[in-house]
């Protein structure tokens, strides 16, 4: 009696939003010019509001021409002053909370601007619309008749002149709604623990014995955290342990890499995987049909979205287009203007359209993670497919990887160098590397022509890594869990040579 009477309920509440979805999908372009508009009305009494005369944009044209494309080290001074207490500089209401993040290529630490509109209606908001398109997909569920474990939260909050800085996850769960709360393992406290080894410790002794019927967070992280179960529980796999599973929502890296080892941990032929695009500075798309590799963009989030063509990123001939002007199949860097102050502010995410009705995408990678050396561009999404291509034909399992150039030297030709650490280790790593550079030359046509008779590109180098290399190289670096992650791609040797040192330092 139970089941019918908590999802009937949660069911009615959340598709009421699913209508509200629906006005978006048939006038996209329509609720993405309104929100604009909107955004710059709510903040023409702001230092930025006066610094472009806000009150007299009054379209997406004059908007451009006055205000230009921002990177973060343009928005710093600014985001600098907020946090010493300073308000209505970039946002009309109070900004006082702020997501930590340094991604995976800087050292130096980002403050990202989370006002309380963000929180309620991106972040929250973004997190009920998936909770509502699962269920509209699969009304059987029996999803809120346990619990779903989460993982993040790495870090605590911190303090400072009436701040507060931490991971974005840390921030979600410190104001997390008491519905979401009540949901969710483990408790919160456990969840912000900053301490990586004592966290998963207390988070096995906090899940092992709920009735877990989904998770949520990175994959690479999660992996470590269900292989840790297994090996507390003696069990095989982790549908023993918790047999109403049904499904992962997961996002932060590409899920193609860990598809397989995920199908061990969860065999389960209708297990369903959703994905999620969002980061700290807002949430952008969201899995909405069951089985698909496609993400939803959501259009009214209080983010406006731009575009700009990856082949012209960077030259004289640099585009900028909305929404309305994109085209299939071309990659693109994201441009967002969001409801907490960020105003054409480039994310360094890269991503293609798969569909224009409605507007559906998928993560291609980061602007500043792809290998373009010697003109093969090369994106993380190429990388991603044919690893999983090469690890399903050979029957072998990664954990993690990352790729670099080998630069040309003494007439020599140029090539990538991979180091892979495996789960589950092919019979012939000769033949792995062979395979993995044939198929890379079949989902990128520039890395075939390069590779064509050793032309520009000699064949791939491929380095093993011993077990844990990447965990113990993100330990150095107090990056364990929450939102780290493994650069993938990189057109410079800085991480690769790290990485080549440790290993040879542990051997």
């Amino acid at each position: 009696m139970m089941f019918p009477i908590i999802n009937s309920i949660a069911s009615w509440v959340l598709k009421q939003r699913i209508h509200q979805i629906e006005l978006f999908l048939k006038y996209p372009n329509e609720v993405q010019e309104e929100l604009l508009l909107n955004l710059i009305r709510n903040c023409e009494e702001t230092v930025i509001g006066n610094k472009y005369d806000f009150k007299s944009v009054t379209s997406y044209q004059t908007f451009i021409d006055r205000v230009p494309v921002s990177y973060y080290e343009d928005l710093e001074p600014l985001i600098e002053e907020t946090r010493k207490g300073y308000q209505n500089i970039f946002w009309h209401s109070p900004i006082k909370w702020f997501a930590k993040s340094s991604g995976t290529t800087n050292a130096k630490s980002k403050f990202i601007p989370v006002s309380s509109e963000a929180l309620e209606d991106c972040h929250y908001k973004g997190s009920k619309d998936l909770l509502a398109m699962y269920l509209h997909n699969n009304p059987e569920s029996g999803l809120f008749l346990g619990k779903s474990l989460r993982l993040g939260g790495s870090s605590q909050i911190y303090a400072n002149n009436n701040s507060y800085f931490g991971d974005l996850s840390a921030i979600l769960i410190e104001n997390m709604p008491l519905w979401a709360e009540f949901s969710s393992t483990p408790s919160n406290k456990t969840s912000l623990m900053s301490e990586w080894e004592s966290k998963l410790a207390a988070i096995i002794q906090e899940t092992k014995n709920e009735n877990v019927t989904s998770f949520a967070g990175v994959p690479s992280w999660m992996m470590v955290l269900m292989q840790r179960i297994l090996n507390e529980t003696n069990h095989s796999h982790l549908l023993e342990l918790w047999p109403n599973l049904e499904v992962y929502f997961h996002g932060g890296v590409s899920f193609e890499p860990y598809r397989e080892p995920y199908k061990q941990l969860l065999p389960k032929s209708d297990f369903k995987y959703y994905e999620i695009y969002n980061a700290s500075e807002g949430f952008f798309a969201i899995q909405d049909l069951n089985y698909s590799s496609d993400l939803l963009l959501m259009l009214d989030y209080g983010i406006f979205y731009e575009f700009i063509p990856m082949n012209t990123l960077g030259t004289p001939h640099e585009k900028i287009i909305r929404l309305a002007e994109v085209e299939l199949e071309t990659n693109y860097a994201v441009v967002i203007t969001t409801n907490s102050g960020l105003w054409r502010y480039m994310i360094g995410d890269t991503v293609r359209f798969t569909s224009i009705s409605p507007y559906r995408i998928r993560v291609t990678g980061r602007t500043k993670h792809h290998i373009n050396v010697f003109g093969e561009e090369l994106m993380v999404e190429n990388a991603d497919k044919a690893l999983a291509l090469t690890c399903k034909e050979l029957k072998c399992t990664i954990k993690d990887y990352t790729v670099a150039p080998i630069f040309m030297k003494n007439k020599e030709k140029g090539a990538h160098e991979w180091i892979v650490e495996f789960e589950k280790a092919p019979e012939s790593i000769a033949a792995f590397a062979q395979l993995l550079d044939t198929n890379l030359q079949s989902v990128n046509s520039d890395y075939e022509a390069k590779r064509y008779h050793n032309m520009t590109l000699n064949p791939l180098k491929l380095e093993v890594a011993r077990e844990n290399l990447f965990y113990d190289w993100l330990k150095e670096r107090n990056k364990l869990g929450g939102q780290h992650k493994i650069p993938r791609l990189s057109n410079q040797r800085t991480y690769v040579e790290e990485l080549l040192a440790l290993q040879k330092e542990k051997k």
